[in-house]
């Protein structure tokens, strides 16, 4: 048996500054290449793998353990939460699952242009879709109107939501007043709707139907104001200066009958169209049984954002005069 006495202490037969076989510096550890293989997901030892160094495959994509991708650095495969404002779309799906609603991605750098309307200028067309509420249909009682307003490709550009009391919908019917709130794809309210409420008639000219369009909320930027005829459905589109802009025309006879139905657009002299709101078809158990009602918006590409927007208005405003329920 060996003497520990005699036996050389590595102190003794090292020179001085190494360290003895398996032994390091307490503020270093040794790099050990653990094979994926060897350890469950989330075993790996306390060490066996320095911060940002984990081997590819280690983890599945989306798994990785914090710190170990610096910030704003994603492997392959994984991607970044996408937070969406809350509330806003009331039957969205997260985006990449089924029956997910594709965004129009905001354009930037519109000069002269309030916010949020910027949408508008890359468009000549808009695609209203009204929802269908199925207490609405079970009960009878009308509800606040919701829409959705997509682009020719189908992507979501705003949403509509008519805000307004169980009185008022239910006893003036199609005729009430109400205030409409639109929102973009990031939640914020850029536009509002208000109609105030008045009679109808088409041998009373003194009880005409107007609506307030302002972008944003408080400003206005136009107005449409029902023109008096005898025969035709007619609307004048205003400026925020109350000037009159372009005219709206609808057919003598306005009533479903398996077919679109058309309001043109025109210039003050009504001798060129200028553009259309029309009126879809959506099939006979929907136009039936329900009030919800798809619309078509066609505007020039260069007309101004402003007058676009208020097209937009001159829609819902026809959508309520024309085809909205009033059995109640």
């Amino acid at each position: 048996m060996a003497d520990p006495e005699t036996d050389p202490q590595p102190s003794e037969t090292q020179p001085p500054g190494t360290q003895p076989p398996g032994a390091h510096p307490p503020e270093t550890q040794p790099f050990v290449a653990f094979s994926p293989d060897l350890y469950p997901y989330g075993a790996y030892p306390p060490g066996a793998y320095p911060a940002g160094a984990y081997p590819a495959g280690a983890y599945p994509a989306g798994a990785y353990p914090p710190g170990a991708y610096p910030a704003g650095t994603y492997p392959p495969g994984a991607q970044p939460h996408v937070v969406h404002p809350p509330g806003a779309y009331g039957n969205q799906v997260p985006p990449g699952q089924k029956g997910a609603l594709q965004m129009m991605p905001l354009p930037i750098g519109i000069p002269n242009c309030p916010p949020g309307l910027e949408y508008l200028a890359q468009i000549d067309q808009l695609l209203v879709h009204q929802q269908v509420e199925l207490l609405e249909v079970l009960t009878g009682f009308e509800t606040n109107n919701k829409y959705q307003i997509k682009n020719s490709l189908g992507q979501l550009v705003y949403f509509a939501a008519e805000e307004n009391d169980f009185c008022n919908r239910n006893c003036c019917g199609n005729m009430r007043s109400f205030d409409m709130k639109i929102i973009d794809n990031l939640g914020q309210e850029v536009m509002s709707l208000y109609r105030p409420l008045k009679c109808t008639g088409c041998c009373c000219p003194c009880c005409l139907q107007e609506m307030e369009v302002m972008a944003p909320p408080g400003q206005p930027v136009g107005y449409i104001i029902q023109t008096w005829d005898l025969c035709l459905p007619k609307f004048t589109i205003q400026n925020e200066k109350k000037e009159p802009v372009l005219k709206i025309i609808g057919p003598c006879c306005v009533c479903n009958c398996c077919s679109d139905i058309d309001f043109k657009v025109t210039n003050l002299d009504e001798t060129e169209t200028v553009g259309k709101i029309t009126k879809q078809w959506t099939g006979f158990v929907r136009e039936t049984f329900t009030d919800a009602d798809n619309f078509g918006i066609q505007f020039p590409m260069d007309l101004d954002i402003k007058v676009k927007a208020v097209m937009l208005g001159a829609c819902f405003l026809i959508d309520y005069l024309f085809f909205e329920s009033n059995s109640n």
